[in-house]
């Protein structure tokens, strides 16, 4: 178990944690949240014993293996493979021992070594090691490629797959799924699930806590808060601790205010002075409570593009690719004013590949292709946060965009996306990579855009930050082309998913949840190196697949048709409630319309309760399906 008491922890002369404590127990997986620069990461340095307290104590068992993702990766020409092996040192050492000792014709230490090795689990490394590689979207090709081939990214996960391979009781992730796309983050979460020892997670993504921890411990005021659960779980609980805490505050600055008045008023009048300097110190030793209620820093809106011709861009029989090498054949596709597209697919499948003919980076190389005259497209894609002007302002950035605004105008617009006074004036080059993301969306919304292309606009935004984009989003009046790995992202904005895969891009019938079945059924089952197990039959796993998605076809239908009639009965309820809120109905000549109003409120209410219950009870059938058939494979 690890044990906080009472830390105090500072980086520089900033308090990040004061007089914090928590309790982390073996084997549970914990979310460890707060705001920017609340002291998350210094936290994981603290574990790593990278830091000490500056207050308290910090007590980890001596005997537990942390393990973290490295930060850096150097570029060496080793393997990808022998590289994920090369983070465990202690297999490393022992191989290079069993060499030592062959070299010495030691035959004890040999025995006694290759004893160890396989303990140590030397004898089944690199399978193990293909399979979390394979996970995490490497080719089998590319397990042989050197480190120095691949792109930051990446690199990225090679060290989260040195981590994941290595043995530990302390898991330590930060912001894991940063650099993966959603094939790998479902993988990922997956393999959390399974593992043995006690995870610690720094994450924006709410869906991806959601489904691996069951404990979140909050950065609030300086303080270690722990909520029991999963993000949803958090939320409420955090929601219901806030309003009492806005009580609380309220009845403390009503005592403020009066002892404050008392202080005023007879401070000056000698009878009175001890009773008033006693209140004084009263205020002094007053514990400060904070307004619970903090509104988000991040507020903006799409403005109404200038037009919304329809369609917005027609595509058929589209064939893309690069050079000669065809990626995606047969492509129909029309974008009109409100579609709301999200892109599923395997890395690599050609969904950036789709964004970027979309947004007329490249040309098809056949087929159909037509856009509307006055389409204005707004298109976020990582690689754009390069090409900023470093030694430009965000400000500056905006006046390139609009020289006849305000320099006030701009400033305001620009508070939405969290640049304040100073920050909008301060250069590109030392911003964060979460900092200029939220940039690269201010000069995409400030230009009004009737068709939004964005692939992976959530990597370094944080869970405020993304929470106004989803709301934005959500209001956004014209065509919209999403690729995510934040499921909670894609499944709030978008209305329908193409999957693209296997050469082709075809409407997805089905939800998230299918997807993430249809992922895990093309992934290659794990290696069990103690058993065994027999192949996955492919077909008879797609099989059972689609009769899953057959079965719970009715119960789906029966949850859109509950929705509505709930929302139906809701707009009715309200209306007369409304009418019930009118004085003059309580008169006695109104008492037949009264009496009418209450008995069509009860039978509302009525429906309301039964259409709940319904839609609970095929929520539940769902579920028990989806668990019937995953215990099943």
């Amino acid at each position: 178990m690890i044990t906080l008491s009472d830390i105090t922890l500072m980086r520089g002369s900033k308090v990040l944690l004061e007089n914090a404590s928590v309790q982390l127990f073996l084997g549970h997986k914990t979310a460890l949240i707060g705001s920017n620069g609340c002291g998350k990461s210094s936290l994981f340095a603290l574990l790593r014993q990278e830091l000490s307290v500056d207050a308290g104590e910090c007590q980890v068992p001596a005997q537990w293996r942390i393990v973290s993702v490295a930060q850096e990766t150097p570029a060496v020409d080793r393997s990808a493979i022998d590289y994920v092996i090369d983070g465990d040192a202690h297999l490393r050492s022992l191989q290079q021992a069993l060499t030592d000792a062959e070299a010495n014709q030691d035959g004890d230490a040999m025995g006694r070594i290759h004893g160890m090795l396989e303990h140590a689990g030397a004898y089944d490394v690199e399978a193990r090691a293909a399979t979390i590689l394979a996970g995490l979207g490497f080719s089998t090709a590319q397990l042989s490629s050197p480190v120095t081939a691949f792109s930051g990214g990446w690199r990225m996960r090679l060290n989260l797959a040195q981590a994941l391979l290595c043995p530990s009781d302390l898991l330590l992730l930060d912001e894991p799924t940063n650099h993966l796309d959603l094939d790998a983050v479902i993988w990922l979460e997956k393999w959390l699930q399974r593992y043995a020892g006690t995870l610690l997670l720094i994450s924006h993504d709410k869906a991806f806590i959601d489904n691996t921890v069951e404990q979140i411990v909050s950065v609030e005021q300086k303080k270690l808060v722990t909520y029991s659960g999963n993000y949803s779980a958090f939320e409420r609980q955090r929601a219901e601790r806030l309003r009492l805490q806005n009580i609380e505050f309220q009845k403390q600055q009503d005592k403020i205010a009066h002892l404050e008045s008392f202080i005023n008023r007879f401070k000056a009048k000698a009878s009175k002075a001890k009773q008033a300097q006693s209140r004084i110190k009263q205020l002094e030793k007053m514990e400060q409570l904070l307004p619970a209620h903090a509104a988000s820093e991040f507020s903006f809106e799409f403005a109404a593009p200038a037009g919304l011709p329809n369609p917005l861009i027609q595509m058929r029989d589209v064939k893309l690719g690069y050079g000669e090498q065809v990626i995606l054949s047969n492509v129909k596709l029309n974008l009109v004013p409100g579609s709301r597209i999200g892109l599923l697919g395997r890395n690599g499948q050609g969904k950036s590949t789709l964004i970027k003919l979309l947004a007329g980076v490249h040309d098809p190389m056949q087929g159909a292709f037509t856009s509307a005259k006055g389409l204005n497209v707004g298109y976020f894609a990582q690689h754009q946060l390069e090409y900023l002007d470093a030694n430009a302002s965000a400000l500056l950035h905006l006046q390139r965009l609009d020289n006849k605004a305000t320099e006030q105008a701009l400033r305001d617009f620009l508070g939405g996306f969290g640049f304040y006074g100073d920050e909008a004036l301060a250069p590109v080059a030392p911003m964060s990579g979460g900092e200029k993301a939220r940039l690269v969306l201010a000069l995409i919304v400030y230009q009004k855009p009737n068709l939004l292309l964005l692939d992976e606009p959530t990597n370094h935004l944080d869970l405020e930050m993304r929470h106004a984009l989803n709301m934005a989003l959500q209001g956004f009046d014209g065509a919209m082309v999403l690729v995510s790995h934040d499921r909670f992202l894609l499944s709030s904005v978008c209305e329908d998913f193409y999957l693209v895969d296997s050469g082709s891009a075809e409407p997805f019938n089905g939800d998230l949840d299918d997807y993430r079945q249809w992922i895990l059924a093309q992934q290659p089952a794990e290696k069990d190196s103690k058993d065994d197990k027999p192949k996955i039959d492919r077909k008879a796993e797609k099989r059972r697949e689609a009769e899953f998605r057959q079965s719970v076809a009715p119960l789906k239908k029966a949850i859109e048709k509950h929705e509505k009639a709930m929302e139906k009965v809701s707009v009715g309820l309200s209306e007369v409630e409304t009418e019930l809120g009118d004085p003059v109905l309580y008169e006695d000549t109104n008492k037949g319309v009264l009496l009418a109003l209450l008995e069509k409120q009860t039978t509302l209410k009525q429906q309301l309760d039964d259409h709940e219950a319904a839609w609970l009870e095929a929520q539940e059938a769902i579920e028990e399906a989806r668990t019937e058939y995953e215990s099943e494979r």
